[in-house]
């Protein structure tokens, strides 16, 4: 085939670039959801608006203005003259046009700040005027659970909640566990959302940014039931030491007797809530995956290391490719999910893909011999860590590269600082905020 290393950079940014189209939020919306003469239809879900009084819509997260928009502009001619559309938005979006009687907020991200509180307050003030007669629907994408928050002790200020925000982003906690706590700290998720609306019936449509099967934890499930418990909150403060990363404040507020346990599933307001998943990493990689296979490669997708360190996924990846590769003159591996990245000290511009991408590029001559070979790693939403890339592309001359600028790659690794790296090789992947979150995509190409 002849591929050289800049095609490929070239070629894995196109196949991002087209996979990102292929799953607009508002595309999978116009495939999901219609409203015909009353009745709302969200997948099997069916909804006669006549039936109520009043019709909410709660919109969280990265993929919040452009799920709004649509259920607004589907909602609002079909309503009856006694009925009008409320609600709150709380999206990372700048927001063009709101609806007479829906709130918009500008959701914070990845740390909380006053507008998170907020929002909150807004939101769960919303919810307690919500009676029988009442359909709320919750737009939840992820992101949410910076944008929107409130401790249960709400003598826990908002610097000190900042604080344990950006605690477990720097503990190498996985998403799994950071959710456990912050489910059990927060007066609005682990289903507490849902507790507030009481008897009103309800509808979550979820774009996910979590593992298949794990709904619950999108923006820390805050309209769906909990399986975690306060027993695996101290278990995990005690396994991993938290007392040493996170909030004094909070680890007593986590361990203290005033802590309350989140609704399980077996709780009653969950007989009148439904749930439908429109988007997840699952349809990103299939749609990744279609585009390669176009391309003339063989296409293997594994998300074993999904929440794995990011060495740890690297090495895995790089041995997988390498087999694949002994079998197949064109191959594309493609992995999902999140990796987790421990900073130790200050850190320079960056985040896990770009971090995840540097380091398999210095690891390429000990895998690879006579190959050309092409990393992609970024995010959905547009946004690696504290930089304003989505992500990276490397390939085997990417070291080379960097020190023929006078760049050496283990110092940057080591400082964290990935992002400015690759700016200055042109080959950070700028997209801007996507309005969408359905997790992370990396993708290995090998040719011979």
């Amino acid at each position: 085939m002849g591929t050289q290393p800049d095609d490929m950079r070239l070629q894995l940014r196109q196949i991002f670039a087209e996979t990102m189209e292929q799953v607009q939020v508002t595309k999978a919306l116009q495939h999901a959801v219609r409203c015909v003469n009353g009745v709302l239809r969200i997948g099997e879900l069916q909804y006669t608006l006549a039936d109520f009084d009043r019709i909410v819509v709660v919109s969280i997260g990265k993929a919040a203005v452009p799920m709004c928009d649509y259920f607004a502009q589907m909602l609002q001619p079909e309503l009856a003259k006694r009925q009008q559309l409320e609600g709150v938005i709380v999206g990372s979006e700048l927001l063009h046009r709101t609806p007479a009687k829906i709130r918009y907020f500008h959701g914070s991200h990845p740390v909380p700040d006053e507008s998170s509180r907020a929002a909150a307050v807004e939101i769960m003030g919303l919810l307690h005027t919500l009676n029988a007669r009442s359909l709320v629907f919750f737009l939840i994408s992820g992101g949410g659970s910076a944008m929107v928050e409130h401790p249960l002790d709400p003598s826990i200020s908002v610097e000190q909640t900042a604080a344990f925000y950006q605690g477990l982003l720097h503990s190498g906690l996985s998403i799994v566990e950071m959710n456990v706590l912050r489910k059990h700290f927060s007066a609005v998720k682990g289903g507490r959302m849902a507790e507030a609306a009481g008897a009103a019936t309800q509808c979550t449509v979820l774009v996910s940014d979590v593992p298949e099967g794990e709904l619950h934890m999108v923006s820390s499930g805050p309209t769906l039931p909990d399986p975690s418990t306060l027993e695996e909150c101290s278990k995990l403060i005690r396994a991993r030491k938290l007392e040493n990363v996170l909030p004094g404040v909070v680890i007593d507020y986590l361990r203290g007797k005033s802590c309350r346990e989140t609704p399980k599933a077996t709780s009653a307001v969950f007989e009148r809530a439904h749930w439908i998943c429109l988007l997840s990493n699952e349809r990103l990689l299939e749609s990744a995956a279609a585009l390669a296979k176009e391309q003339g490669y063989t296409v293997v997708i594994d998300n074993s290391c999904d929440d794995w360190e990011y060495r740890k996924a690297a090495d895995y990846l790089l041995r997988k490719l390498k087999e694949l590769s002994e079998q197949h003159e064109q191959v594309c591996l493609l992995s999902g999910g999140e990796i987790a990245v421990e900073i130790h000290g200050r850190a320079g511009v960056g985040g896990r893909n770009q971090h995840f991408a540097l380091y398999s590029a210095t690891q390429l001559d000990e895998y690879f011999r006579g190959q050309n070979i092409g990393i992609l790693s970024a995010g959905s939403d547009g946004v690696d860590g504290n930089s304003s890339a989505a992500g990276a592309v490397a390939d085997i001359s990417t070291i080379r590269r960097a020190k023929k600028l006078g760049i050496d790659p283990t110092v940057i690794l080591q400082q964290f600082d990935s992002g400015n790296l690759f700016e200055k090789l042109g080959d950070a992947i700028v997209t801007g905020p996507t309005g969408n979150n359905l997790r992370d995509i990396r993708m290995l190409l090998s040719v011979r």
